[in-house]
């Protein structure tokens, strides 16, 4: 983590994304990833999410956006089994976007060879192109990522909580406490903020930037265009970049 710099661009697109999708479509689009997030996530580790801590996280997430339960249900039989489903295939894809900016893509594809054209397509389309694996993700470290609403809880509870769990940093932007912890503490802090009464509305195993590069003008605006075409792809479930860009283009973003 490298303190405000390493999480300004994510926490404020995450900010943006979850600004704009309110149409059926994107929240259609959410629930279908969460979807095979979760069936992958039994499929490894089993049905029980007391016994499975990333079906646990995932069920979390995806009850923060209230996806229905029985779509959870659902969700997790196709993972164990017990209903008939896709076999999905977790791939993880790395490149370069506009103003040499990196990009680490977590993918679930129930067809790699699709998937990779498709992203090529994509990325060579705003002047980027596609890495060979490790490419870039010497440029990332493993982070777990908690995010507690900061209108619903103060900030000094929800602090001493985390520090005393073992959180490593903390930061509050955009009406969102972002809480960022060592990928071993990730569940020890969340449980230890539930115990003390403070909700998580979102927690993830994050790929944060261990530097950052701002990026301007027409090539700031490629890039952006780029990221939203990559997140809409189905397979696509996580989009990490090292990106920062000044506050007129994500006003610009937020206002379409």
């Amino acid at each position: 983590m490298t303190g405000e710099t390493g999480l300004a661009g994510h926490s404020k697109w995450a900010q943006i994304k979850r600004s704009k999708a309110v149409t059926d479509a994107a929240r259609g689009r959410t629930f279908g990833k969460m979807g095979r997030e979760i069936a992958v996530a039994a499929r490894l580790g089993g049905g029980d999410p007391n016994f499975n801590s990333r079906l646990r996280t995932a069920i979390a997430t995806a009850k923060a956006v209230n996806m229905p339960a029985a779509n959870i249900d659902r969700a997790i039989q196709r993972g164990t089994g017990e209903l008939p489903g896709m076999s999905f295939e977790e791939t993880t894809y790395e490149g370069y976007g506009p103003g040499g900016v990196a990009l680490l893509m977590e993918c679930v594809s129930d067809n790699t060879n699709r998937t990779v054209a498709e992203l090529r397509h994509r990325i060579e389309k705003s002047g980027g192109n596609l890495g060979q694996t490790g490419s870039v993700a010497w440029m990332f470290e493993r982070k777990g990522q908690i995010y507690v609403d900061a209108e619903r809880f103060a900030e000094e509870p929800v602090f001493e909580s985390a520090i005393a769990a073992g959180v490593e940093d903390l930061a509050t932007e955009d009406g969102t406490h972002v809480l960022t912890t060592a990928v071993g503490d990730f569940h020890v802090v969340q449980d230890a903020l539930r115990a003390d009464g403070i909700e998580v509305s979102e927690a993830e195993l994050a790929w944060l930037p261990n530097t950052t590069i701002q990026v301007e003008g027409r090539e700031a605006e490629k890039l952006i265009r780029l990221i939203e075409d990559i997140e809409e792809h189905d397979d696509v479930m996580k989009l990490w970049a090292n990106f920062e860009v000044d506050e007129e283009a994500f006003a610009a973003l937020g206002a379409e």
